[in-house]
């Protein structure tokens, strides 16, 4: 429950704009019982960051396992990657980490999980050193599509819809419905955790 808020709260309001109050509260738990279990808030983030990569990759592990006669290896994950943004938070708290450069152990632990991926793509999935570049790239926009919640902008501004489903594809209308159910229950958790807090 704790990594989840925290992958979610990461994820929309990066590093420096979370604190572990706001995780604590998005968990249903007290603050201190969050830096007792962790630390700091830079523990719980290299916490969260790890996990939020194991679930990618064990995601794309388990889909390669499964793969079909006729299908690619770059195709299929890219598929799953997509697919992967029903795990709220988990494209851009991985963009977030990639991000934080500046800051000494999470910049370790990016450069060090970019480089697990370019080693998964490279050695596991079989992927070719001219193609993983686009693999990347594409992986990256489809992380800031959902940093910069441009789903948001779909039905009001024609530019807006014609990038995402050139982002997304095929897959435009499953992202845009799971983006907006998460934004309706993120909606109703703030409300019951401000109900919470009033009452206390």
């Amino acid at each position: 429950m704790i990594l989840e808020a925290a992958r979610g709260l990461f994820g929309s309001q990066g590093y420096n704009g979370t604190t572990t109050d706001q995780i604590a509260a998005a968990a249903g738990i007290s603050q201190p019982y969050v830096v007792r279990m962790f630390g700091s808030k830079e523990a719980l983030f290299l916490e969260v960051f790890r996990d939020t990569l194991d679930i990618l990759l064990d995601a794309w592990r388990e889909t390669l396992a499964h793969l079909g006669p006729d299908d690619t290896p770059a195709h299929v994950i890219g598929e799953q990657f997509v697919d992967l943004a029903a795990e709220r938070g988990l494209h851009t708290l991985l963009l977030q980490g990639f991000v934080s450069g500046a800051e000494p152990a999470i910049g370790a632990a990016a450069r060090a999980g970019f480089l697990e991926i370019y080693r998964f793509l490279r050695d596991e999935a079989g992927i070719a050193d001219d193609q993983v570049q686009g693999f990347l790239g594409s992986g990256m926009i489809f992380a800031i599509m959902l940093a910069i919640d441009m789903p948001s902008r779909f039905d009001e501004d024609p530019d807006a819809a014609d990038l995402l489903r050139a982002t997304f594809g095929a897959k435009c209308g499953q992202v845009l419905d799971l983006v907006r159910g998460q934004r309706a229950g993120a909606g109703g958790a703030g409300a019951a955790g401000a109900a919470g807090a009033a009452r206390a």
